[in-house]
């Protein structure tokens, strides 16, 4: 059995037992989170939501907070000495999928 779940503005398909890295959640390490907004559950039969499944939930406990690896950004204008130099480091929640309610 497998959930189409949305979080964070981005589309996740789950199973359980599934590890996901998803936008940051206020949650802490060892709590258990709950998404409501599930597309679509799929299995025997599937089940689309218009635009989500009426009473299925997926839960899901948190592993850790963390952020990714750092991205650079440089730019650089030719002849007129002008550079800038930027970096970014995303914010994820780990979460592992324990249960899919349909």
């Amino acid at each position: 059995m497998y959930a189409v779940i949305e979080t964070g503005g981005k589309q996740y398909r789950v199973e359980q037992g599934d590890v996901i890295y998803v936008e940051k959640l206020a949650a802490d390490a060892e709590e258990t989170v709950t998404f409501d907004k599930v597309l679509a559950i799929g299995g025997d039969s599937t089940v689309f939501g218009n635009p989500v499944v009426e009473g299925a939930t997926v839960t899901g406990k948190v592993l850790k907070q963390g952020k990714a690896k750092k991205v650079d950004v440089f730019t650089y204008k030719a002849k007129k000495n002008e550079k800038r130099h930027l970096g970014h480091r995303q914010s994820f929640t780990k979460v592992e999928v324990t249960a899919i309610n349909a």
